[in-house]
């Protein structure tokens, strides 16, 4: 389990007989390269369409901030937002989208789809 996932909240969606999406964007990620100790920073984006559970803002404010001293790669930190979002939320549907910017000009974006089995 991951520590960070702890951070997260929920509340109750009051419309879940209807399939809607929510996106959230926070601009202001920041993570580590664990080869060399580098800063990256990046946009996360979150689309999901709830089922019975949201996520409440603040708490994923504080659960992303968790990642900023820690060394982890790109694939690995979209991947561990999504299994963990997934795991709270238990969404019908769910993307994250974390777009890198550029180091050594080179820029990265990676997306994890998550869909609920029916």
């Amino acid at each position: 389990m991951s520590e960070s996932r702890d951070l997260l909240e929920t509340f109750e969606n009051q419309y879940p007989h209807r399939d809607y999406k929510i996106e959230i964007v926070a601009p202001e990620f920041t993570s580590v390269c664990p080869k060399t100790g580098q800063p990256d920073f990046g946009t996360i984006t979150i689309t999901y369409t709830p089922n019975k559970k949201c996520v409440e803002l603040k708490s994923l404010k504080f659960y992303l901030q968790s990642y900023r001293n820690e060394g982890i790669f790109y694939e690995m930190v979209t991947n561990t937002i999504v299994d963990d979002l997934a795991i709270m939320l238990e969404p019908r549907w769910l993307k994250v989208e974390a777009a890198f910017g550029a180091r050594g000009g080179i820029t990265e974006t990676v997306v994890v789809q998550y869909s609920a089995v029916v």
